[in-house]
């Protein structure tokens, strides 16, 4: 299989400059192609608003028409396009710069964490309540989405690495930083509000101010990526060939990256993070390679990828609008439209081609073989701190108790009070603990039948489709019960399930394929949440925030028997396939061999997987990385074995969200945080300690 980052055949989206001459009509015109259609786009972007000016309205100002019309073009109408073609020229030139840097296809803002990053460090300053000016923002969105740049970069071998590779290291680097952003809007509520919509991009704008000292920022660093353009078509060729031309690599790479992080934070600062816009352009431009030759030229690539992304951006805000209405622009941010588009192309992008990375490795590799007396003793231990953490998870909270309050409880003798507490307490308890355990089941699953140590649920879009579910039956049918709520759940993650195995299944399934597509319509399921969220009741993104992070603030009994009815008919089944699973996770031709129905299989363990996904998610909202976590430490603790792994993970996984949910009730008490925030910051250190330990063993060219 080829390599997405390293072979001059591996597709449109980093395949360097062709030696022959460019073709200067072509080039000419297909930027008067493009150019045409961005302003066609242009001139029906401002007859569109909430107010009933029309395109007649704008062209009677020609001969001297009405103020009314004046005022709304200037006020609200021209802002707004502008501020769209700044964010599109930005993430078009900073895209199409981080692609030829990483050699990936894939690079971009969102991926490498350069949004998250910036938009973190904006939300840090308004939960403060400082006021800074918009270039002073800007500057803390920079060195924010450098930061994240950076982190992201050293795990993925400066991006280079392979594909599913750099997504893995992006998304957590993303999850992380988003979930502290998610963790501010939540405790400065009055301080932040409006931000969870302007956090998906949005070209709501009050008046020119953040434009004009944003766009002469924009524009210098466009012109200096155009000038070093010659200097990318070298580095395309190789970093040994580069240096043997004389370019110095480490520089170029430096003020590139520079360049590309500081246009990312403008556009963030301007407009939020506008997600998949700079993933796109470079892509399609890329794509017209055999219609244009010399399209590949960054002097050529650059502009041309800046008016693509022009084109993205308002051309969906377009779109939004015509569909929905005009009011539709303001609620909805035009970053959701984005996000859709970019993941339909990241999924088109997957099935072209295939990624053998280091993390195609068997889950348990390098996990060390045990005797049956050390497995015992860690089936003990993860016992007894499981246990420990049901018993502190009771005591602690707003209100903390005593062991002998408990014991009092269960035998009705305590007051009132106590009763209360412990009442409200205990669903809490057992929710946390049962989602933890079915989350950890599904992860094993996942690694398994996928072949790859850093794949989880969340990666497969199974907790996104759940997601979705539940939200949809919150909004819509606020009365629900917790059956229809759960139904819900199932089904959206069986949807999205059906939807990733099928499209990567096409052709043969692969398992990066697996995982880069499930990636897609994770974001893609991220983004109609947020749709929901912000067209049904956009003042009240509190409630959808905590089910986003994961909470299991007033949980009842019903709503958690759901996910142990689930765990007592998979865990049999999935221990009866234990050897299944051994088999799966080493390769494709050995489970064949031995009798093994493989597609079969396959499908059967995924569907359990998005089953129990999808009653956790209902239970306690999403939490990230107890599917990541759990059985990589289970493996590592007792080897490979899924007979051996299984009892640990699940106990791993109960354990660890149980204290997440202790932590975040008891910490800040009475305020809470998320169990899904907590387990994100507990989770992200170890899965970036996984990418960094491994990040030698790439294999393959560079």
């Amino acid at each position: 299989m080829s390599q997405l980052s390293t072979s001059p055949q591996v597709g449109p989206a980093t395949e360097p400059a062709p030696p022959e001459p460019r073709s200067h009509p072509r080039v000419v015109g297909a930027f008067v192609l493009v150019g045409a259609l961005l302003v066609v786009i242009m001139l029906v972007h401002l007859t569109q608003g909430t107010s009933s000016v029309g395109a007649r309205d704008l062209l009677h100002l020609i001969t001297g028409g009405d103020d009314e019309a004046a005022r709304v073009l200037v006020a609200a109408r021209i802002p707004r396009l502008l501020a769209g073609l700044a964010v599109g020229i930005a993430l078009g030139f900073a895209g199409a710069a981080l692609q030829s840097l990483a050699r990936n296809p894939l690079a971009a803002p969102d991926t490498l964490a350069i949004n998250a990053g910036a938009h973190l460090a904006i939300v840090v300053v308004a939960a403060s309540g400082i006021a800074l000016p918009v270039l002073s923002s800007g500057a803390l969105a920079f060195c924010g989405g450098l930061l994240a740049a950076g982190l992201v970069m050293a795990l993925s071998a400066g991006g280079q690495a392979a594909t599913t590779r750099l997504i893995l290291a992006g998304s957590a680097t993303a999850l992380a930083l988003n979930s502290l952003t998610m963790l501010l809007l939540l405790l400065f509520e009055q301080a932040t509000i409006g931000l969870f919509a302007w956090g998906n991009g949005s070209l709501v704008q009050t008046d020119l101010t953040a434009f004009t000292q944003l766009a002469p920022v924009i524009g210098i660093a466009a012109v200096l990526l155009v000038a070093l353009g010659h200097r990318l078509d070298i580095l395309a060729l190789g970093d040994d060939t580069a240096t043997v031309l004389g370019l110095n690599v480490r520089r170029t790479r430096l003020v590139v990256t520079l360049l590309a992080v500081l246009l990312a934070a403008a556009a963030v600062t301007l407009a939020g993070p506008v997600a998949f816009v700079g993933l796109c352009a470079p892509v399609i431009v890329r794509l017209l390679g055999r219609a244009v030759p010399g399209v590949h030229r960054h002097r050529i690539l650059l502009p041309m990828s800046g008016l693509v992304g022009v084109v993205i951006v308002l051309g969906s805000d377009v779109l939004l609008r015509v569909v929905l209405g005009g009011h539709a622009g303001v609620e909805v941010p035009a970053g959701v439209v984005t996000t859709l588009f970019g993941a339909a192309l990241m999924v088109w992008l997957a099935r072209r081609h295939r990624d053998a990375g280091p993390t195609r490795q068997p889950p348990g590799a390098h996990a060390a073989v045990r005797s049956r007396s050390f497995h015992l003793s860690v089936v003990t231990v993860c016992a007894v701190v499981t246990v420990g953490a049901v018993v502190l998870g009771m005591l602690a909270g707003d209100t903390w108790v005593l062991l002998g309050d408990i014991v009092n409880w269960i035998q009705g003798r305590t007051g009132p009070a106590y009763t209360f507490v412990l009442e409200q307490r205990w669903p809490r308890v057992a929710a946390a603990l049962l989602a933890g355990a079915a989350l950890a089941v599904a992860g094993t699953i996942v690694q398994a039948v996928c072949r790859n140590p850093l794949a989880e649920p969340g990666i497969l879009g199974i907790t996104a489709g759940a997601g979705i579910g539940a939200v949809s039956l919150l909004t819509f049918v606020p009365l629900a019960g917790v059956a229809a709520i759960s139904g819900a759940a199932a089904l959206g993650a069986v949807v999205a399930f059906a939807l990733v195995y099928g499209i990567a299944r096409s052709g043969g399934l692969s398992s990066d394929r697996l995982v880069l597509i499930g990636f897609a319509v994770w974001q893609g399921g991220t983004a109609v949440i947020t749709f929901i969220i912000v067209t049904s009741d956009p003042w009240n993104t509190a409630k959808a925030l905590t089910w986003l992070s994961g909470s299991t603030y007033g949980r009842t009994g019903p709503q958690v028997l759901p996910v142990l009815i689930a765990l007592l008919l998979s865990i049999p089944a999935v221990i009866a396939v234990r050897r299944e699973l051994d088999l799966l996770s080493l390769d494709d031709d050995t489970p064949r061999v031995l009798g093994v129905r493989l597609e079969r299989t396959r499908l059967i363990a995924l569907g359990v997987a998005a089953l129990l996904t999808s009653t956790a998610v209902s239970a306690v909202g999403v939490i990230g990385f107890v599917g990541l976590v759990a059985p990589h430490a289970a493996r590592a603790l007792v080897g490979g074995r899924h007979g051996r792994v299984l009892p640990v993970a699940i106990l791993l996984g109960a354990a660890l969200v149980s204290i997440a949910d202790t932590l975040g009730r008891a910490v800040i008490a009475p305020a809470q945080i998320p169990a899904g925030l907590v387990t994100a910051m507990i989770g992200t250190p170890y899965f970036v300690w996984l990418l960094w330990r491994s990040r030698n063993t790439t294999t393959g060219p560079r």
